[in-house]
């Protein structure tokens, strides 16, 4: 078990280095002059060449690669543009928002839509399970800050139970932080609970037409240790697949609902970052959510182990 999960560990390493290497030459590949952004729009052409050669911007791009890399090793991410302070300081200053964002929005999808999912399954061919689809297909199509808008409008603005937009940290309470967090989690969590309540809904159809799910039922086994404990647990794996599958819905959908709902978070500075075209900054927060989403997929493949342990073998 200690060596499958090294040997995962260790391919995490190789894909973040060629996510590393990718990232910069992208960035720095792209139109723009980070030293001409630096000096401004009325900077003399000796300003911008002294402004880039104090910060390497003059130097070969491997070598600028190579010291990026170099930093990148000991935690350092650069320096920011506009605000001149360490990209990774910015990053933590800003990782509470989205962090509680983040987990508010995964513990409502999961349980509302594995809740949903095995329901659906269970009432196969009735009107519960179309309008859950229905529901799932509307999740699908609706963007994000579509949902956001909406929410604000009928929950914040007419019914006014809600805030329309801010944050309000953890230190000033939970009840107030959680309820400045309800409607960016249904806005954010929409598409991801159509996605895990689907593949719920035909994994468990699936397990129940099985062998074991009949003798169960022949022998009198009550409906809901039925389903959770010969159904659930046995469609466990495909599950837990999409919910690891959906954090790349959770990364892209920061960015747009901390935007929509004003959320000083990591997306919404990753959108600050990119209007004002600050590379080192872009180069860091994207490298932190590759990061994240690197590290998901063996996590989910170590709790295959735990949810069924023949996949050791």
């Amino acid at each position: 078990m200690i060596g499958y999960i090294l040997r995962r560990l260790l391919s995490t390493i190789s894909v973040m280095a060629v996510v590393g290497i990718v990232l910069f030459l992208l960035v720095n590949l792209a139109p723009g002059d980070p030293a001409a952004v630096i000096a401004g729009d009325t900077a003399a052409p000796e300003h911008i060449a002294a402004i880039s050669k104090k910060r390497g911007l003059d130097e070969p791009l491997w070598t600028q690669s190579a010291l990026w890399a170099w930093g990148v090793l000991q935690g350092d991410l650069g320096v920011s543009i506009f605000s001149n302070l360490p990209v990774a300081t910015l990053i933590v200053q800003r990782t509470e928002p989205t962090l509680a964002l983040a987990l508010t929005t995964m513990a409502f999808a999961v349980t509302i839509a594995v809740s949903a999912g095995v329901l659906a399954a269970w009432k196969v061919g009735t009107w519960v399970d179309r309008t859950i689809m229905v529901v799932a297909v509307l999740g699908f199509s609706a963007p994000v800050f579509v949902v956001g808008y909406g929410l604000i409008y009928v929950f914040a603005m007419e019914l006014r139970w809600l805030p329309v937009q801010g944050y309000v940290p953890l230190g000033c309470g939970l009840w107030p932080c959680l309820k400045s967090l309800i409607l960016p989690s249904l806005a954010l969590g929409f598409a991801y609970v159509a996605l895990i309540a689907c593949i719920t809904r035909a994994t468990m159809i699936e397990v129940l037409g099985e062998d074991y799910v009949r003798t169960a039922n022949a022998k009198g086994v009550p409906r809901l240790r039925v389903l959770l404990g010969h159904g659930l647990a046995n469609a466990a794996v495909p599950i837990v697949t999409v919910i690891g599958i959906g954090v790349a819905l959770l990364i892209g959908g920061v960015v747009i609902t901390e935007s929509v709902f004003n959320i000083p978070g990591i997306g919404r500075l990753t959108v600050d970052a990119i209007t004002r075209c600050d590379f080192p900054m872009i180069q860091g927060v994207i490298l932190v959510f590759t990061g994240i989403y690197v590290l998901v997929n063996p996590s989910v493949d170590i709790l295959y182990t735990w949810l069924d342990p023949r996949i050791r073998y």
